[in-house]
C-alpha cells in the first residue's frame, strides 16, 4: 500500500515539474546570440540594417 502511495506522489510530482518547466521555458528563453547581437548594436559596432538582418536570421 505504501509503495503505491509513493509511486502516486512521484507521478504527480513529475507531472507538476513538467508543466512548470514547459510553461516557463518556452516564453522566456532567448538565444544567447540575440543578446550578443543587441549588445553589439547598443555599443554601435553594427549599423541598424545589419542588426535587423541578423536579428531576422536568428528568428528574433
Amino acid at each position: 500500500m505504501i509503495i503505491w502511495l509513493i509511486l502516486l506522489v512521484a507521478i504527480v510530482a513529475g507531472i507538476v515539474w513538467a508543466l512548470r518547466s514547459s510553461a516557463t521555458g518556452g516564453a522566456t528563453r532567448r538565444p544567447p546570440a540575440l543578446d550578443a547581437l543587441e549588445q553589439r548594436y547598443a555599443r554601435g559596432e553594427i549599423e541598424r540594417d545589419e542588426f535587423l538582418a541578423k536579428r531576422a536570421d536568428l528568428g528574433g
